[in-house]
């Protein structure tokens, strides 16, 4: 998971706007004590134990459900709409992140489009049911919801925490299947099935393509100004189970990746051909220079055999964790395998 944004230390609230949020909030939750209280809501009570390992409970199946952008595009592949959401939803020009998916976000409450944004009164707005998230340590912090105002956010409703930190993409993958099923999601459903087959078939065709072609190594990077990082193997949920699938990844050694936890090497621009590589999986977020920006800005990447040959591809970073969206980076990396020329 290269590049983790710094949060901010500030506060969210000044101390008046924190006095309005408590009115509002007791408003809010006296609302909502009408409404769980209704039987016509049907269901009965739902609860769903997490990867904390804290179960969040209400007492019938959320409705207002607000998560991390990527987190509710998923929910949304299988049918679950969210009312809110916080992290990467538009980019500057207004059209839909790469986190967003499918979703049409003309009709999504953003409470933050980007590092250490959310907007703690419009979420008391939503009267939310549930909040959920990754999370990409084992310490239970849920991405993208502020350190500074985490404890007052988390007060507001359950939250749910589901890991993506050093574990391979099936198991987030199966954890998203499950909380959708709880929400309500039908994954019987012709389409779930059909999207799980794909990636498993996907699955099946990048290990031959790694088992049939192990010479070609794969470089996993990302781009700033200053900056190019080679990610390590360890940790990221889709590098650990390209590394299982048996993929030739370019792996930094264990002292260049202690700087930053164990994510990744920075390299200078002019060290960027440090490590061979046949392959190279760029990172797509927005936060990262894309290599058709690199090709006019870094004389030094254009150099490099893997891009002379066009041999780069897309790295979905943060993966959208359900078949249908996974299925594809795992047929896009063996499609490039498959027909890559040996240039390292």
């Amino acid at each position: 998971m290269p590049r983790l944004p710094q949060p901010s230390r500030r506060g969210i609230l000044a101390a008046g706007g924190a006095l309005g949020l408590t009115a509002a909030l007791a408003a809010c939750g006296d609302e909502k004590a009408g409404k769980n209280g209704d039987s016509s809501g049907g269901g009965g009570a739902w609860s769903f134990k997490d990867d904390r390992g804290k179960t969040a409970k209400a007492d019938s199946t959320p409705k207002n459900i607000v998560a991390f952008t990527g987190v509710a595009a998923a929910l949304y592949d299988y049918g679950i709409e969210v009312k809110g959401v916080f992290g990467p939803t538009k980019t500057k020009d207004g059209k839909p992140d790469v986190q967003a998916g499918d979703m049409d976000v003309s009709k999504l409450t953003i409470l933050g489009n980007a590092w250490d944004q959310f907007n703690i009164e419009k979420y008391v707005g939503l009267q939310p049911d549930v909040l959920i998230s990754t999370m990409f340590d084992d310490q239970g912090t849920l991405w993208y919801v502020p350190e500074a105002s985490k404890d007052k956010i988390l007060k507001l409703a359950p939250s749910v925490g589901v890991s993506v930190y050093d574990r391979q993409m099936t198991k987030p993958l199966e954890r998203l299947l499950t909380l959708a099923e709880s929400l309500g999601a039908d994954v019987k459903a012709d389409k779930v099935v059909k999207a799980k087959k794909r990636f498993e078939a996907a699955a099946e065709r990048l290990r031959k393509a790694a088992k049939s072609r192990p010479e070609i190594k794969v470089l996993v990077g990302s781009a700033s100004q200053d900056i190019f990082y080679v990610s390590g193997s360890n940790l990221s949920a889709d590098l650990e189970y390209f590394k299982a699938l048996g993929v030739n990844l370019v792996e930094p050694p264990a002292k260049a990746l202690k700087e930053s936890g164990g994510w990744f090497e920075n390299l200078s621009w002019e060290n960027v051909d440090k490590y061979e590589a046949d392959v190279i999986m760029m990172d797509n977020r927005t936060s990262a220079i894309q290599p058709s920006a690199l090709a006019e800005q870094k004389p030094t990447w254009e150099k490099l055999p893997a891009v002379k040959a066009g041999q780069v591809i897309p790295r979905v970073t943060e993966p959208i964790y359900s078949y249908a969206k996974c299925a594809p980076i795992l047929e896009e990396l063996a499609e490039a395998i498959e027909k890559a020329k040996k240039v390292a």
